[in-house]
């Protein structure tokens, strides 16, 4: 949830913003605790903006804090089988979401399902596989292979980004717009914001666990790897470079 809270509408939705319009109907699938989904209510006046995730939890967070915003609600569902008419929205946003589950085009299709004819889907997807970082450090590419073998045993794709246009294609959307941007660590602040935050995520997540219990990692090795971290953001010389994929199209 550290992360998420970071992101906003500028940072994670920035191609969008532009295509937004008083009176829309939004959807934000895989909302996390709901902050880009406040944002976006915020900056259409007179929209409907409804975050869903998958988790009771989460969405009860996102309640609890931006619930009282007019035109905004949250609810728990599932993208693969959401609870709405056909053509309930025009406007359906999908941030980091796809890359992590085992079936993104039948996702898709339903998500097209719920767009209006006409209605638009804004999705974007970092490519874990086109990171970069300086200084270079061994443990850090070793923490990027350990990654992509968990997502994979996981059923997932981790390089989401070069998929979505494909993706996209596959669940029945076309004529896109594809783009990219990226999430930059340089500053000391965001050094030690990016590096504590995985940091703590390679021992202390559900990353972490999964690591261990399918025999990817042990302890000691994720330990390491949360070192090298904290080397990495405390080096006055550090950049890291996230770079996501981002698709606009018409149902």
């Amino acid at each position: 949830m550290r992360s998420h809270q970071w992101r906003t509408a500028e940072n994670s939705a920035g191609f969008l913003l532009a295509h937004l319009s008083s009176g829309d109907r939004i959807l934000d699938v895989g909302c996390g605790p709901g902050n880009i989904t406040a944002d976006l209510a915020r900056r259409v006046p007179g929209a409907t903006v409804r975050g869903i995730d998958v988790s009771p939890e989460i969405i009860e967070r996102a309640t609890s804090e931006y619930g009282s915003l007019p035109g905004l609600s949250f609810s728990v569902d599932d993208v693969y089988g959401l609870d709405a008419a056909d053509a309930t929205f025009d406007v359906v946003y999908v941030h980091q979401v796809l890359q992590h589950l085992h079936d993104p085009v039948s996702a898709l299709r339903e998500i097209r399902r719920v767009l209006r004819p006409g209605g638009l889907v804004a999705l974007r997807e970092a490519d874990f596989g086109g990171f970069f970082w300086h200084p270079r450090d061994p443990r850090l590419d070793d923490w990027m292979d350990l990654y992509h073998r968990v997502t994979v045993r996981n059923g997932a794709q981790a390089d989401g980004g070069r998929y979505l246009p494909g993706w996209a294609r596959a669940a029945g959307f076309d004529e896109m717009a594809v783009t990219s941007s990226n999430w930059t660590y340089e500053s000391d602040e965001d050094r030690r914001w990016w590096g504590g935050l995985w940091a703590d995520r390679v021992v202390l997540s559900e990353f972490a666990r999964q690591a261990v219990e399918y025999g990817e990692a042990t302890s000691g090795e994720l330990e390491d790897l949360s070192r090298a971290f904290r080397e990495w953001a405390e080096a006055p010389e550090g950049l890291f470079v996230v770079p996501s994929v981002e698709v606009l199209a018409r149902r």
